[in-house]
């Protein structure tokens, strides 16, 4: 299980470091809030960061994904990918705020490894906000500070093709907006490759 002081305490720290526009310190404070799981919260109910402080523990993961990659000369160079601070932090920090308070924890009976069932706990999926994925995360944000348009794309489709929507708006989406794969990478990376059998 992680330290969930020394993950708070990090992602607090990248915020205030590199996000300051307008607004961002009402969010934080939401977030913060007891209006918020966000700091104990997982990432999901059983794949990556299944665990509390997962949700946390990945937006981290993400955003050290995502500066790794646009730190890269190809990128830079060849791509032209370049991106301030904030705008990185944003979107890497910030891309799954549809997850706070969508989880909840309930029991089940399983056997143990002596073969005698009990009860254990196991996250729950319980949205009492249906408004998508990435599109939740962007409105959850709106609310306190504005966005750019490719900050905005970069959250709204960081799933790429994953989700369940048009293959082909996603395509445009990613073609129009490189923050908006770049992120998708960053968390593809973070997902299966870091987090993946942290279980």
């Amino acid at each position: 299980m992680p330290d969930l002081n020394a993950l708070k305490n990090q992602f607090v720290q990248l915020y205030k470091e590199n996000i300051t526009r307008p607004g961002a310190d009402r969010l934080l404070e939401y977030l913060l809030s007891d209006s918020s799981d966000f700091f104990t919260a997982p990432a999901s109910t059983r794949y990556h960061g299944a665990y509390e402080g997962g949700l946390c523990e990945h937006s981290i993961n993400v955003y050290e994904c995502l500066k790794s990659y646009l730190e890269r000369e190809r990128v830079k160079d060849t791509y032209g990918l370049d991106y301030t601070d904030e705008s990185i932090a944003i979107v890497a920090l910030l891309h799954d705020l549809c997850k706070i308070n969508l989880y909840r924890t309930s029991f089940r009976n399983a056997k143990n490894d002596m073969g005698v069932w009990e009860k254990v706990p196991y996250f729950e999926f319980h949205d009492t906000l249906p408004y998508g994925h990435g599109e939740k995360s962007v409105y959850i944000i709106s609310g306190f500070m504005r966005l750019t348009r490719e900050e905005a794309f970069a959250i709204r489709w960081h799933m790429g093709f994953s989700g369940e929507e048009n293959k082909n708006t996603i395509g445009k989406a990613l073609e129009m907006f490189p923050l908006a794969l770049a992120t998708h990478i960053a968390d593809m990376e973070s997902t299966f490759l870091i987090e993946g059998g942290k279980q």
